[in-house]
């Protein structure tokens, strides 16, 4: 059996998580274009939608043969808006990251803080929520 996700999964679930991939990026943009925080509704909430899509695909998990995990979900948007590269070339150049770039990555910290907190509380859930912690 290999060891390279994408000749061990499905392209049904390969399209799934691509397509969260794609919607979170568009929120992303939608939010830009507004000038809105993606901590503010609607963004958010949709947002959250999408976490929710993704753990119910078993793909926000380390283990899981598609990892949309916090870190790993990041790192696809990131390279989806070249800020890879775009860090690479500055740090390469001395020089600062162009703005463009600076609200990307503000924006990446958005999506990393609230997807990391989603899956915290929602691993925990059962923890707070069994009939023994309500005597």
């Amino acid at each position: 059996m290999s060891n390279d996700p994408v000749n061990n999964v499905s392209s049904a679930s390969q399209a799934l998580a691509n397509d969260i991939i794609q919607r979170v990026a568009k929120l992303v943009k939608d939010a830009e274009a507004e000038t809105r925080p993606l901590e503010l509704d609607p963004y958010r909430s949709q947002l959250f939608e999408l976490f929710v899509m993704a753990d119910a695909a078993g793909f926000v998990s380390e283990e899981a043969e598609i990892d949309l995990t916090a870190d790993n979900l990041c790192r696809e948007l990131a390279k989806h808006w070249g800020l890879k590269s775009a860090t690479q070339d500055a740090m390469e150049a001395q020089s600062k990251l162009p703005p463009e770039h600076v609200n990307k990555m503000r924006t990446l910290w958005s999506v990393l803080r609230l997807w990391m907190e989603w899956d915290y509380a929602w691993k925990r859930w059962e923890e707070f929520h069994t009939s023994d912690t309500h005597r």
